[in-house]
């Protein structure tokens, strides 16, 4: 029903609703209207981005500590739930390990009911859509719920699950972004821009990061460096105020909770400033970050290795295809038997949080030495002053414990990554990364006890910067990413060793890089996502590979001269969205092309007969007005497989037509291009 209108008495200007001129105050109402509409004016006069950059960034730092401090109330009672119930080991062992498992199978019975693609990290989906691959329904609101309510229960499991939060929140920080740039083309009245909206995803990929490590910078390259192969700096400023935004935020809110007298670091560490290494050490830093390397293709090869498994055996693709929290319940099971302190978690410090983790772990102090003479007792419940007792065990010593949670936990975390919940992967091996330095940091104190002799000064080794620079250079070399460095400094707010950490982080991404795709790049391929792999060789003759030698030459054109019952068998023999317009059929050369529905709704519309003796063709349909779209992008035989996968990438292609000399000769579609990248990757054996 229309509603009623009028105008008002002695008023000539435009027709009002009934409801306006009978509603209570009217004059307010307009006043209070036109007041908004003037203020509306007045704020996007600026730029309408900053308001939404700046919602997205305080909106997920509100999300994220409200997740930590839920995470943090939980775990909580858990410790007590464990410290209180008895001494017997049935009560103690329930009380340990049915608390993750059914939490465990709440996140992924509850996420998975409300939409499948709420499981897992989310980056490898995100790079596939960033790269123009449109997945339906992974950045739409009702997975965002679902997500949230997953990844806080997979958090509450603690070090027993040994799963983090970086990628979800990435996830979840996109879909945010997302929902603002449609409130924003409504607000605005604009139309739908797709590379505005690009622009608000790469910057809510950027506060994923800030808002969970309170770290701008390396939120910023870290979505750089992950996300997108090609990076517009015109998205730089956008990203730099959304991160700087969340993290301020986030620090803030602990500020007002009262547990930081004023904002800091996330873990506050206290490194020697004047003399933090000696310069023969920077030879056991890059050791130490080729060691990393070698471990992290390791990790990488098995961790895709089992994943496939999980994938393709009967009995397991059966159970995570009907019972995904009966999967998730048996794995959280296995891992909390294993990490049960008074069995063999006494030996890989399992009674420690995550955070607790690194606290320990980056401690000035060597333990080697302070336990070389002594042999504390392993304490029957942890000491709050001495946390690095976890870490010793008569039996065991403080190597022993370090190789022994490093041989656990390098399974147990690919055990981890196959389970349906939404779970992050970066903190996990930012952690084994810092046992891994630590080790080799203790081992370096025991071998120098005094230090080592530089310029006539002797310094003793600090075992907790080489577990700084284990953790930035195997969490680096298994994203393959530079910006875990600068990372490992916000986080603690130290930058005393920026050198030798970042020749780490090299060396290690040095050999990752060359043997084996990064974490996020394998799980694509392990789950079969559109997406274009980047060319690893770098040789000479890689170069030599022109579109020429991999182009599709069978290509289907429709010529101004066809004959409609040709252009028909054409139309319903193929399936192809748009068929290249050729001149004639003789020449070849390309015009344009025509969509299919277009194509179909025009010949539809004209009979097939004609007068007698004339036989009709396309060029008949064409001048009734049936759309022919320009071809701006074309491909010559000539250019290099790089050129080629450059502006695929670039511009987020799909597909392109070849033409020699305005001949259509043969389309370049994702399928030749990853064809032709495995062949120079690697080259099949000779005949």
């Amino acid at each position: 029903m229309e509603e009623l209108v009028g105008l008002r008495e002695g008023s000539s200007g435009d027709p009002v609703t009934l409801q306006e001129l009978w509603g209570p105050c009217p004059r307010i109402r307009r006043g209070i209207r036109g007041g908004l509409e003037w203020l509306k004016k007045k704020l996007f006069r600026v730029g309408e981005d900053w308001y939404f950059l700046m919602t997205l960034g305080v909106l997920m730092a509100l999300i994220s500590y409200a997740m930590s401090f839920t995470v943090g109330r939980v775990a909580q009672a858990h410790k007590w739930l464990y410290q209180e119930i008895g001494e017997g080991h049935l009560l103690r062992y329930l009380s340990w390990a049915v608390y993750p498992i059914a939490l465990v199978s709440f996140s992924s019975g509850f996420s998975q009911s409300i939409t499948p693609s709420s499981g897992g990290s989310g980056i490898p989906e995100l790079k596939t859509i960033l790269s123009g691959v449109v997945l339906e329904d992974y950045l739409d609101i009702k997975n965002f719920g679902a997500k949230v309510v997953g990844l806080t229960c997979t958090l509450a499991g603690g070090s027993t699950i040994f799963l983090g939060k970086v990628g979800p929140f990435v996830h979840l920080s996109v879909m945010m972004a997302a929902y603002l740039g449609r409130l924003r083309v409504v607000t605005t009245g604009e139309p739908e821009n797709k590379s505005k909206q690009n622009e608000m995803l790469v910057a809510g990929a950027a506060v994923g990061v800030a808002t969970v490590f309170a770290a701008p910078f390396s939120g910023v390259l870290f979505s750089i460096e992950v996300m997108s192969s090609h990076f517009s700096v015109w998205d730089y400023w956008r990203g730099f105020f959304a991160a700087t935004c969340g993290a301020f935020m986030f620090r803030l809110l602990a500020v007002f909770n009262s547990e930081q007298e004023t904002i800091t670091s996330l873990f506050k560490t206290s490194f020697r400033v004047d003399i933090p290494f000696d310069l023969p050490e920077i030879f056991f830093f890059v050791a130490l970050g080729a060691i990393c390397g070698v471990l992290s293709c390791a990790y990488l090869f098995c961790q895709r290795t089992f994943l496939g498994f999980v994938k393709t055996n009967p009995v397991t693709s059966k159970l995570l295809a009907t019972s995904k929290p009966l999967y998730s319940a048996l794995a959280a099971l296995i891992l909390a038997s294993l990490t049960y302190p008074p069995g063999v978690g006494r030996f890989m410090a399992s009674r420690l949080s995550m955070r607790e983790h690194l606290d320990t772990l980056f401690d000035n102090n060597s333990w080697a030495l302070m336990t070389r003479n002594s042999s504390p007792p392993w304490p029957a419940e942890p000491d709050p002053h001495n946390l690095w007792f976890e870490w010793y065990h008569p039996r065991f010593t403080i190597f022993g414990t370090l190789a022994f949670f490093l041989v656990m936990k390098f399974w147990m975390l690919i055990l981890a990554t196959t389970i349906p919940i939404p779970a992050g992967y970066f903190m996990p091996i930012f952690i084994f990364g810092a046992a891994t330095g630590r080790l080799i940091g203790e081992a370096l104190s025991l071998a120098f006890p005094e230090g080592i002799v530089a310029g006539g000064v002797t310094n003793p080794i600090v075992p907790g910067g080489y577990a700084l620079a284990g953790a930035a250079a195997f969490s680096g070399a298994v994203t393959h990413t530079i910006s875990t460095a600068l990372l490992a400094f916000e986080m603690t707010g130290q930058i005393v060793h920026a050198l030798p950490v970042l020749m780490a982080v090299l060396a290690a991404n040095a050999i990752a890089q060359s043997f084996q795709p990064s974490f996020y790049d394998g799980t694509i391929i392990v789950k079969k996502l559109p997406y274009l792999p980047w060319i690893r060789c770098r040789k000479i003759s890689s170069h030599r590979v022109v579109v020429e030698h991999f182009m599709n030459r069978g290509i289907t054109t429709l010529a101004k001269d066809t004959p409609l019952e040709e252009v028909v068998k054409v139309v319903t023999s193929t399936d192809l969205a748009e068929y290249p317009l050729v001149e004639s059929t003789e020449s070849q050369v390309l015009l344009g092309t025509m969509r299919r529905a277009a194509l179909v709704q025009a010949l539809q519309a004209e009979p097939l007969s004609w007068a007698p003796g004339h036989q009709r063709c396309l060029q008949d349909v064409l001048a009734t007005g049936c759309p022919v779209e320009p071809v701006t992008l074309l491909l010559s035989p000539e250019t290099s497989l790089h050129q080629a996968h450059n502006l695929f990438e670039l511009l987020n292609l799909q597909f392109l037509f070849v033409t020699s000399r305005g001949r259509a000769v043969g389309t370049v579609s994702w399928v030749e291009l990853k064809k032709a990248i495995s062949n120079v990757t690697n080259p099949p054996a000779p005949k």
